[in-house]
């Protein structure tokens, strides 16, 4: 039997180590607190990421990653990206040396705008064939209840991507594999970017027509950055890319989406935090270190740029809005 450690407790890794326990892989759970990992492994529920979720009694959890990571042959990387290297430093030592590492985390660090496979490739010295991301539509909440879904598997090792893929299929998470780990770390990073200014749009009580123009002209600002990277444009037209894209710009389930709405109404960065009920919104980081990788490649991205103002210089949702409606018109 495949023995996977899910090496983070928030509602994305939670919602994946029930997966790929309800799917007949060997999970535990490693949790940074005590108290969490206690509580997944004697009441068989998180209530503090994703309550009155019932999680299978196969499914272990301990706050000590050594024990977490023993005999792992995967091992999920489910803690924020700009989170990832300092916790990668600890658990590096305690990782099988042919482990398959998977990334859930979608973000670019900040600083020296790495994608989180570098991340993890500069850390822990693990061959990229390795390492593998996964990518997709994969609301937490509607995945705990089992609705169906799926997901981008992204591997160089095909071989790999393969055996992640079967260590979490179930009857409603479908999981595809793919060799374009770029594209779907670019799509990830994006998405989260963009469903901020979606939320902000709504907050300010913009339509249907608004979102809509806000996701298409984001994939276009993705597409632009994952090709001059390396992604395959049919990558980002695909669950890693649209897909993703659109259930984060959509759902009110979205942490990102709700923290660009609190803004929006006019709330602070701190209200809008304590919406997210302790939990963090990628974008409101990513926001900057995907601009500057854009800057870095002189590809343009104003919806980004617009977001990383509002988030981090003081410009007005309300301005933002203005600045982009009065940029000068071209053709598609």
């Amino acid at each position: 039997m495949t023995k996977a450690a899910v090496l983070g407790s928030g509602s994305w890794g939670t919602a994946f180590a029930k997966v790929l326990a309800e799917a007949g892989t060997d999970v535990t759970m490693w949790a940074r607190r005590a108290e969490v990992a206690d509580a997944i492994a004697n009441t068989h529920e998180n209530p503090f990421y994703l309550p009155g979720t019932q999680l299978p009694d196969s499914l272990a959890a301990t706050s000590d990653h050594v024990a977490a990571l023993d005999g792992a042959d995967i091992v999920v990387l489910a803690v924020p990206s700009q989170s990832l290297r300092a916790n990668l430093e600890g658990w590096s030592d305690s990782i099988g040396k042919n482990a398959t590492l998977l990334s859930l985390a979608k973000g670019i660090e900040s600083g020296s705008l790495l994608r989180m496979s570098q991340v993890i490739t500069q850390v822990t010295g693990a061959d990229p064939s390795r390492i593998a991301v996964l990518s997709g539509p994969n609301l937490a909440r509607e995945i705990a209840a089992r609705q169906p879904a799926a997901t981008v598997i992204a591997c160089s090792d095909s071989a790999r991507a393969i055996d992640v893929q079967k260590s979490c299929a179930t009857g409603y998470f479908r999981p595809y594999t793919n060799s374009d780990v770029i594209g779907c770390e670019i799509g990830g990073a994006c998405k989260n970017v963009i469903a901020l200014a979606c939320g902000m749009a709504s907050g300010i009580g913009l339509g249907e027509n608004t979102i809509a123009s806000i996701i298409t002209r984001g994939l276009a600002e993705m597409i632009r950055l994952g090709v001059a990277l390396g992604a395959k444009p049919a990558t980002l037209a695909g669950l890693a890319g649209v897909g993703d894209l659109v259930a984060t710009c959509s759902s009110p389930l979205s942490r990102n989406r709700s923290f660009g709405h609190v803004l929006g109404e006019g709330g602070s960065m701190e209200r809008a935090q304590e919406a997210a009920h302790g939990q963090v919104a990628e974008g409101v980081k990513s926001c900057t270190s995907v601009r500057s990788l854009a800057d870095s490649y002189d590809v343009e991205m104003p919806l980004t740029d617009s977001v990383h103002r509002v988030c981090h210089e003081g410009m007005s949702v309300q301005e933002a809005v203005g600045k982009l409606l009065g940029r000068q018109t071209k053709p598609e």
